[in-house]
């Protein structure tokens, strides 16, 4: 297997092998200021799509942006320490009233009354109740207020690379600022913010991020929400602030999340009980008997887990899971997490040259729930 270069990121700035990732809450402080045919023209690009209407983007989105301060529980030098982040307002389908949402890492370990969101009107709003989900790194809020403007909500599956994208934040401190750039790539799953946070489908961007924008959204170019934004690759740079790579939650786990997290108070997923190993390389495929490079390979399996109990052992190549084609470990990790404990599922899993079919149950993620 090929040992490829992680990407780890830290809630302070980390850096190993000469390259971190943060995440962008940041310590509070005050700052003082704010048959083809070929056409005989190429085609008209989408007016949605082009910079000139960033303004009109910018219009429609930033009401629904707000700025989040929470005190966190006493230091070891006995002194509250403060975190201060950006969110937005959305509603959820099933659910009355408007929410805001950040990351866990800007109101983690703080109580609803020790957190305040202000919003782009200036009103300063406590949050009634708040959910946390550590392994999405998502903070649902509960507003009481009237007149709170959600945020149009967009299908981050639909999302390319190449698309523009505007990130909207507090960075700095520095509330009401916008950035824009482009989608980079998606899924990147070479990311690891600390040990909680498990998400393996990060929107990769290169719209302009620092400490202080986690929570804040990324919207599309017809002003959809499509992500909220939690970290920057440091690249080494001691100052931790942005090196042109941005990381995002899609907006649609966000919305699934906030959801199982209104309805349940707790997130659940999908467990098989396997570790998988880094992405395959030309060469080990070919060793394998594969003729293309797609698959997630098991590293090992855990005692008594489902995969253990169902014959899988280190070595196999997950190829589908149903019907569904698995891209690499990443892509299976996600397919995975978002199964119903309980379900049966059928694995192509590729031995000694050959695949095989294999059954099993979905066992329930064992995390202790908060």
């Amino acid at each position: 297997m090929k040992r490829h270069l992680p990407v780890f990121v830290a809630l302070v700035a980390a850096f190993v092998g000469g390259f971190g990732i943060q995440a962008l809450g940041v310590p509070h402080s005050p700052v003082a200021a704010q048959p083809t045919t070929i056409p005989d023209s190429p085609p008209r690009a989408d007016p949605s799509a082009t910079p000139t209407q960033f303004d009109g983007v910018v219009g429609k989105v930033m009401p629904s942006v707000v700025s989040v301060d929470a005190v966190k529980p006493t230091t070891t030098k006995g002194r509250p320490a403060e975190e201060s982040g950006s969110g937005v307002l959305m509603k959820f389908d099933g659910f009355r009233g408007v929410f805001a949402v950040t990351n866990n890492h800007v109101v983690d370990g703080s109580r609803a009354s020790d957190i305040t969101v202000v919003l782009n009107d200036g009103r300063i709003l406590i949050p009634d109740r708040v959910w946390v989900d550590p392994p999405s790194d998502v903070a649902v809020l509960s507003l009481t207020a009237d007149d709170l403007p959600a945020a149009e909500l967009g299908d981050s599956d639909k999302l390319k690379p190449g698309h523009w994208v505007l990130a909207f934040g507090s960075p700095l401190g520095f509330n009401h600022t916008v950035t824009h750039g482009i989608i980079s790539a998606k899924e990147r799953g070479q990311v690891s913010i600390n040990n909680t946070i498990r998400i393996k489908e990060f929107l990769q961007s290169d719209a302009a991020i620092n400490p202080g924008s986690s929570g804040g959204p990324l919207a599309d170019a017809s002003g959809r929400i499509v992500g909220i934004n939690t970290a920057i690759a440091s690249g080494g740079n001691p100052t931790s602030t942005f090196a042109g790579i941005s990381f995002s939650i899609p907006i649609n786990l966000v919305k699934r999340v906030g959801k199982e997290l209104l309805e349940k108070g707790s997130v659940t997923r999908g467990y098989l009980g396997m570790q998988m190993a880094p992405m395959l390389d030309a060469q080990t495929a070919l060793k394998l008997g594969l003729t293309r490079l797609r698959g997630a390979a098991i590293e090992s399996t855990h005692p008594n887990g489902p995969a253990a109990k169902a014959g899988l052992v280190a070595g196999d190549v997950i190829q589908k899971v149903g019907g569904l084609e698995v891209r690499d470990e990443n892509h299976f990790i996600n397919i995975v997490g978002a199964l119903p404990p309980g379900e049966q599922i059928r694995l192509t899993v590729w031995r000694n040259k050959q695949a095989r079919s294999i059954d099993m149950t979905v066992a329930e993620w064992p995390v202790a729930r908060r």
